[in-house]
């Protein structure tokens, strides 16, 4: 008994090459993507970014300069060796898209207190009323940056400063 095999219809021949080259494509992109994946570096900005900015462009530019000024401190009141009280704002900037960084600026509010209360109480007399804000600044940043694991304070500011006796 002889068998006879009709020639498969065109349309589910048609189907099965247009799968086929569907799937051929998705395993190249995959591949293409590993590769790129692997050879960049771990630092390297991200290729595309997905969210409500208009471009790739626009976002990662906003992405790099989002810098917000940490402020968290509040008005110190420092004691100072000649029973007069230094009165004094700490403020310094700190790139808002590292969580990890902001976390540990906010856990470490109290050492920064106790730090720039520490330095402070501990100048003579005469040193307070002739302060070399730069020279004291460059300290408490010093001073800031050794307790500071995830990232470093680059600049610091002071505001409303002023001695009451």
């Amino acid at each position: 008994m002889k068998k006879i095999l009709l020639p498969k219809s065109k349309p589910s021949r048609i189907l099965y090459i247009g799968l086929l080259s569907l799937a051929g494509v998705l395993v190249l992109l995959l591949i293409i993507g590993t590769i790129v994946g692997v050879a960049r570096s771990s630092g390297a900005r991200p290729l595309l970014i997905l969210g409500k900015s208009g471009g790739t462009k626009a976002k990662t530019a906003a992405y790099d300069d989002d810098i917000r000024v940490f402020s968290g401190l509040g008005r110190l009141r420092i004691p100072l060796s000649n029973s007069s009280t230094l009165i004094l704002s700490i403020a310094f900037p700190y790139p808002a898209h590292d969580t990890a960084f902001t976390e540990e600026l906010a856990a470490k509010i109290g050492e920064f207190k106790s730090l720039a209360a520490g330095y402070f109480s501990a100048l003579p007399a005469d040193k307070i009323v002739n302060l070399d804000e730069d020279a004291a600044k460059q300290e408490i940043l010093t001073r800031y940056n050794a307790i500071l694991r995830l990232g470093r304070i680059r600049t610091i500011y002071f505001s409303d400063m002023m001695v009451i006796d």
